[in-house]
């Protein structure tokens, strides 16, 4: 039931349909997702070499005219460089494409919409994991919260609990618990580690180390993984909250929330951002960033660092190095002065 849930109400195969997926076939989602899902109820996919290449948005588009691609998956950094390329978009008949999903990291609501307004698709997010597979996902005909990873597929139980395995209540942070018997894709072990096992197998439960909150809806929305949460002046800060608000702005084109060490707060939010075309790295445009974020969310939340970078590190599935950030912070001398937050 759990796997048909994905391919029906995630994927929303259809006979008929052409599915692709730009990832490389080392990373679960495009193998399990979008190969094996597909072709097992008898669809076509599209397989692309790009050679080690990175990603070409206006080679895809060509792709999706000339075959007629109908369902996409992809994660957000795809997203966002094909709405980079926007303008090229009206010389491709792209009316074939009715469905797209994202995984990998938080796809942020300003995305899904630009998205819905360029291609009119909307993407719908999801959320899981090498260990057991997809366990949360927006569904086709149930609402869709933009920035939430949606619910639990059907049959699968999860559940938010503290340290002390305890459950905690809606709109209160918890790591992510999935119940063992309830989901086919849990993994059986570590291979040859078995205490890694043990620290995860808590019970019946499966640790995931995904630190997430539910709304009163059911839905849930991801915060970071537990040592990506940004603890800065006493409070707990989700590092995708920050990157969505840092997003909104017109010369943002990714970000990154890391913490980073203050001699006076002991550490606060720093965030690395990559512009968009047109745009320079500058003192003022970092102050108009801030600025602008504030506007959107709590002051304490803003990040008081700003540095601009050529680009994110990224592991091959599309995910930000967040870790290689903040070590950099803690071992290496900030390039980047603290700005005031007024």
């Amino acid at each position: 039931m759990a796997y048909e849930s994905l391919v029906r109400y995630w994927h929303d195969y259809r006979a008929h349909d052409v599915v692709a997926c730009p990832s490389e076939l080392g990373w679960l989602l495009p193998v399990a997702s979008t190969f094996l899902y597909a072709l097992s109820h008898g669809l076509t996919v599209v397989l692309y070499d790009a050679l080690g290449g990175k990603f070409d948005a206006e080679k895809w588009l060509s792709l999706f005219e000339k075959y007629r691609i109908t369902n996409f998956t992809a994660p957000p950094t795809v997203y966002r460089m094909l709405l980079l390329a926007a303008d090229a978009a009206p010389r491709f008949a792209l009316s074939c494409w009715r469905h797209a999903v994202s995984a990998g990291e938080p796809l942020a609501p300003d995305t899904i919409q630009a998205m819905e307004r360029v291609y009119g698709v909307t993407p719908l997010d999801g959320i899981g994991m090498s260990e057991c597979m997809v366990y949360c996902f927006n569904m086709v005909g149930q609402k869709i919260k933009r920035g939430s990873c949606g619910r639990p597929g059907f049959g699968t139980v999860i559940e938010l609990m503290d340290e002390r395995m305890q459950a905690v209540p809606a709109d209160s942070p918890g790591v992510l618990c999935v119940r063992r018997d309830t989901h086919p894709g849990m993994m059986k072990e570590y291979w040859n580690k078995p205490q890694h096992t043990a620290e995860v197998f808590r019970g019946p439960w499966y640790w995931s180390g995904d630190v997430l909150i539910r709304d009163k809806d059911g839905y849930f929305w991801f915060q970071g993984r537990a040592d990506d949460v940004i603890k800065a002046s006493g409070y707990r800060i989700s590092p995708f909250e920050v990157e969505s608000a840092l997003l909104t702005h017109p010369a943002v084109h990714e970000a990154a929330a890391v913490e980073s060490p203050d001699p006076i707060r002991g550490s606060v939010v720093k965030a690395f951002i990559v512009l968009r075309p047109g745009y320079t790295p500058s003192d003022e445009l970092a102050s108009q960033i801030q600025q602008h974020v504030k506007g959107r969310i709590a002051p304490f939340k803003c990040p008081r660092k700003i540095e601009f970078l050529e680009a994110l590190p990224k592991t091959t599935s599309g995910k930000i190095r967040r870790q290689e950030l903040r070590q950099r912070e803690f071992t290496e001398p900030s390039t980047s002065a603290p700005n005031p937050v007024h």
